[in-house]
């Protein structure tokens, strides 16, 4: 019968280690549990036993970072598999692989996220609403869902994201939702979790937080009264400046700023007095026709010209310019209104003073509308039709000087 090591305590051990003696030495209290000094003076406990008819061994950690009483512990319970007819080396390799390939399945909600980006690289409408999807999620969901799994994303994570500013942000924190709703579909797609998808809105966070329309009132572009439009018309014709220039063409044609902003001279035909807006810079992605007024002509006709620019209106530096050049132009006018809002002029003032079919009014300002009514539209173009009534919105809001004094402008 093999002799019992002596049960040795923890000072015993630690002299063991200083010694740094090479080999294997028994410390007792569990058969076969050895303290290992290697040649390099490193210490580690081995449990030396019969697994399945050999005999092996098996590491239970570095000392002195597992003590003895550990070292025993773990050693005891190895003990215990090995009787029960199980092999605990076996069993922790295979947790260990199972860790493994649970680590290479499992994705965070960042990673998952800058993954959807790229694979929609060619979805995207232009780099400015990529860079926003980018900006809004690193900005208010990766402080909280960034770095988690998104297996183990819940309800609760994606209102700690919005409840703080569902309310104050509305609108963005309506969008946030919609973008994180977006990535954990992408995330189950791929398998990376599983069940509903926290980030829904109907049958889930709607049972939660208020309606975003509820919260806060849709505001509309401030708008010019229709009788107003001439007296500033007036003013911003006297004013000097690119900024000026391109806030009077986007008027005149009631185009959206950008489409005008971006506009380039080769989309322009002054002889038919047509310009051609591409798809590329529409709202709706789809080429717009917009027919030129006498006044919008003369204005263009005007505007200098090089031949190694391309842009109607370029930046005193080169390059578009920007959406706060328009801004500014009212700003220093003292104007409260907004670019957007002269759009929203236009359609008062073909709505109330002309006879021109609703539809016909929408699809001058590039609208969307259903598909056979656009379908009609877009089988002649309605240009001629549209022709006549933007020519009415220019002799409406550009009239002569004396007109607008003695009160004596057309209607």
């Amino acid at each position: 019968m093999p002799v019992k090591a002596k049960e040795l305590g923890a000072l015993a051990v630690s002299k063991i280690a200083q010694a740094k003696k090479t080999g294997m030495h028994a410390v007792g209290g569990v058969d076969g549990l050895l303290l290992q000094v290697t040649k390099t003076g490193a210490t580690s406990w081995m449990l030396r036993a019969m697994i399945a008819g050999k005999r092996r061994g098996m590491g239970l950690g570095s000392y002195p970072a597992v003590g003895v009483a550990a070292a025993r512990e773990k050693a005891r319970a190895a003990r215990q598999q090995i009787e029960e007819g199980l092999d605990p080396i076996e069993r922790r390799q295979r947790v260990r692989r199972e860790a493994v390939a649970n680590r290479a399945s499992t994705k965070t909600f960042d990673q998952c996220a800058k993954s959807m980006l790229e694979a929609k690289g060619l979805g995207w409408k232009n780099d400015k609403h990529r860079a926003q999807w980018s900006a809004t999620l690193q900005t208010y969901a990766s402080p909280i869902l960034g770095s988690m799994p998104v297996n183990e994303i819940e309800m609760s994570h994606v209102l700690r994201v919005l409840s703080p500013i569902w309310v104050v942000k509305t609108e963005t924190a309506s969008r946030v939702r919609g973008r994180i709703e977006k990535v954990l579909d992408y995330a189950t797609a791929h398998k990376y979790r599983q069940g509903l998808n926290p980030a829904r809105w109907k049958g889930n966070l709607d049972a939660v937080l208020d309606k975003p329309g509820d919260v806060a009132k849709v505001k509309h572009h401030a708008a010019l009264p229709i009788d107003d439009v001439p007296n500033f018309m007036v003013r911003l014709r006297e004013a000097v400046g690119m900024g000026a220039r391109a806030l009077e063409l986007t008027i005149l044609t009631a185009a959206r700023s950008g489409e005008v902003r971006g506009a380039k001279w080769e989309e322009f035909d002054l002889e038919s007095g047509i310009w051609v807006v591409p798809a590329e810079r529409m709202k709706a992605k789809k080429e717009h026709r917009v027919p030129l007024s006498r006044q919008a002509m003369t204005l263009l006709k005007a505007m200098p010209r090089e031949d190694s620019v391309s842009l109607v209106f370029p930046a005193p530096r080169g390059g578009v310019l920007s959406d706060m050049t328009l801004t500014s132009v009212l700003r220093r006018m003292s104007v409260e209104c907004t670019v957007h809002g002269f759009r929203s002029s236009f359609r008062d003032w073909a709505g109330d003073r002309t006879h021109h079919p609703r539809d016909m009014i929408e699809f001058a300002l590039a609208h969307t509308l259903d598909d056979k009514t656009e379908a009609t539209y877009r089988r002649s173009d309605a240009l001629e039709k549209r022709r006549i009534l933007m020519q009415e919105w220019a002799d409406f809001v550009v009239v002569a000087r004396h007109e607008i004094r003695t009160g004596h402008g057309k209607d």
